[in-house]
């Protein structure tokens, strides 16, 4: 297949804006760095590997641990999968609203009536895993994996290019990630490291692949009300996600911090992982860790984000 080129980004300032966010704080990698007085490690009373890292939308600001190395994201794929997706919706190529197409070799029954935006937003009916369905379209917000596979291979049916493919030629090659392999399934499958989970965070806090109005749409409520189920943390009322990102607004308990604006949207994942971006603060940050998710990443997550919002917040 043809590379996708950056000539696609619509135009000169956009590839410079790109460039410039996403050029490299600090070409070192697999060392504690950190900006600006802060200089102190952020708290983590773990008893594993780990690694975290923040950023304002120009520059890294503060790592801990490997910040090259590679671990399973596991759900945090899927808000990558999520900006492939969307560049896909910028390029004209996917509509939000068209109706799900897949492959004849795809053998998961596609909802009547279900559209990209359901599936992006978790609305098409899908249980968790597997092909039961639950609800019709826009009922319910049913947390997928199987909705995020079908997503896929809805973009490959839409572009022609197999999904990996596509992610690796317009969101790995584009961003100039070093380390995110996009083989697995974009559900769950993913793994990268600190350092691109910050480009990918910076991305989002500043977006050039998209426009402004898509990236709006993206982190706005999509479905607005509906209940649902939060992995690990129970029943939501409302559930509120966007077009692939949870949005935090006023969930309790949640694996943010209570200093995190609700406009904060992101996800975390089952090998103890994480990304957010807090809009009103202008931060991302990310952690990666050896021990799946547990009690200790919800008894340690909002204080580690709590102290990076103390801290950073406001920088920019």
């Amino acid at each position: 297949m043809p590379r996708i080129g950056t000539g696609e980004l619509c135009d000169i300032g956009l590839v410079e804006s790109h460039q410039r966010l996403h050029q490299p704080a600090d070409p070192s990698s697999g060392t504690d760095r950190a900006a600006t007085g802060a200089a102190s490690p952020i708290p983590v009373d773990v008893d594993f590997e780990y690694a975290l890292g923040v950023s304002d939308p120009q520059q890294t600001l503060h790592t801990q641990g490997d910040d090259a190395r590679l671990w399973d994201l596991a759900s945090v794929s899927k808000p990558i999968a999520a900006l492939g997706v969307l560049i896909a919706v910028e390029r004209g190529l996917v509509d939000l609203d068209e109706a799900v197409d897949v492959p004849p070799s795809v053998t998961t029954p596609v909802p009547e009536g279900a559209t990209v935006r359901h599936l992006l937003a978790h609305t098409a009916g899908y249980a968790f895993d597997g092909q039961e369905l639950l609800a019709g379209p826009g009922e319910r917000r049913i947390y997928s994996n199987t909705g995020f596979e079908v997503l896929a291979a809805h973009v490959e049916e839409a572009t022609g290019y197999d999904f990996p493919d596509w992610m690796e030629q317009t969101v790995v090659q584009e961003l100039e990630l070093r380390d995110l392999e996009v083989s697995g399934s974009p559900a769950a499958g993913y793994r990268g490291s600190i350092r691109d989970l910050l480009v990918v965070g910076r991305e989002l806090l500043a977006p050039t692949l998209i426009s402004e109005e898509l990236w709006r749409a993206a982190t706005t409520v999509q479905f607005a009300g509906l209940a649902g189920i939060l992995p690990g943390y129970g029943r939501q009322e409302p559930n509120d996600w966007g077009l692939g990102y949870e949005i935090r607004g006023e969930k309790h308990p949640h694996w943010t911090g209570a200093d995190s604006s609700p406009q904060t949207f992101g996800h975390f994942g089952q090998s103890g992982s994480f990304l957010w971006v807090d809009p009103q603060a202008r931060l991302t940050a990310a952690f990666l860790g050896s021990a799946p998710f547990g009690k200790t990443h919800i008894r340690i997550w909002p204080g580690v984000t709590e102290e990076i919002l103390t801290r950073f917040g406001g920088r920019s």
